[in-house]
């Protein structure tokens, strides 16, 4: 067994002696989790030809205290919440894809069916986008570090694997915000479902397959729906008629968020706006009927479209864009 130190503050302990679980160790280092002491069991990668006398590994986790007599500065502690509920953002590190295909969706939903059950922390809203990850959650038996800690190093462990890259995939920690009341609470889980609306990904709450949205209206499978539909109404089916209303509210809620999207070229940003308009030619927008237009150019405002580039792209003057 051998110790090794590492640049990044990171160290591991080797258990068996192949190469190849070497570089598939670092690979799981370089998921970007922050060490604590802790330690976690991996199982064999698949198609694996590394020879050994066990099934798995161990991967300790250390603070950069135990491995470095350097001074660090401290980060600023996070805002603790006194009902223990946070509204959490994971995203992608510089924005990029941590989804590319469905089966990825559903790794990260299985992993945190999974720590569910071993870290006994609850959930009460989630979407998965593309590039970033909301939650509703609550903090129970352990703290939000260590489960995220859990979560994200198991799935970006196997991440790496599939797509055969090495490195952070995740941006920095988990950005969090307290939740301390039943109106906010409720502001967070509306938000948090109406992310795909507002990107302009689907035109109804219940046609996105990756939000919780769908485990309120049908079969709960990792939400404590007990708990927020009885904020509405005792009554199940009235509660679950005042949920659908409310979350399909217009508003102008603003939450917890990040800059999360990136900048398209305008082939993109055409594409965009042929996808979430149904137009053949972006510059058909101009000649849409107003309220419809001022719709999909506040679509692409909020998707990061700059005001120029809409202008140059449907052919809609500046001052209109910029009123909208």
């Amino acid at each position: 067994m051998r110790g090794i130190n590492r640049t990044n503050d990171y160290a591991f302990k080797r258990i068996f002696g192949s190469e190849e679980w070497k570089e598939a160790l670092l690979s799981f280092l370089n998921a970007g989790t922050q060490g604590d002491g802790s330690f976690v069991m991996m199982p064999l990668p698949k198609g694996s030809t590394a020879q050994g006398d066990g099934s798995f590994v161990l991967l300790f986790f250390y603070s950069n205290d135990k491995i470095n007599r350097g001074v660090k500065m401290p980060r600023k502690a996070r805002e603790k919440s006194s009902t223990g509920v946070y509204h959490v953002i994971l995203r992608g590190i510089n924005r990029q894809r941590i989804f590319e295909d469905e089966q990825d969706y559903e790794k990260l939903f299985e992993t945190l069916k999974e720590y569910k059950e071993k870290s006994g922390y609850d959930i009460y809203a989630y979407c998965f986008m593309s590039n970033h990850i909301h939650l509703l959650i609550k903090e129970r038996e352990e703290d939000l570090g260590k489960v995220f800690q859990r979560v994200g190093a198991t799935y970006v462990y196997w991440y790496n694997w599939k797509y055969n890259r090495r490195g952070h995939l995740f941006q920095d920690r988990y950005k969090s915000e307290a939740v301390e009341n039943d109106g906010y609470f409720l502001t967070v889980l509306r938000y948090i479902h109406q992310n795909p609306i507002k990107a302009g990904i689907v035109n109804k709450l219940s046609e996105y397959p990756w939000s919780s949205y769908r485990e309120y209206t049908g079969k709960p499978e990792i939400c404590d729906i007990d708990f927020v539909l009885n904020i509405f109404s005792k009554d199940r089916e009235k509660a679950i008629l005042l949920f659908k209303e409310f979350n399909s509210e217009e508003n102008k809620d603003k939450c917890l968020e990040y800059d999360q999207y990136i900048r398209l070229k305008d082939p993109e940003a055409v594409d965009f706006i042929k996808r979430i308009s149904g137009v053949q030619s972006a510059l058909e927008i101009q000649g849409l009927e107003k309220e419809k237009r001022n719709d999909i150019i506040r679509k692409c405002k909020e998707n990061g479209l700059s005001i120029r580039q809409i202008e140059r792209l449907t052919g809609v003057s500046f001052g209109v864009i910029r009123r909208i």
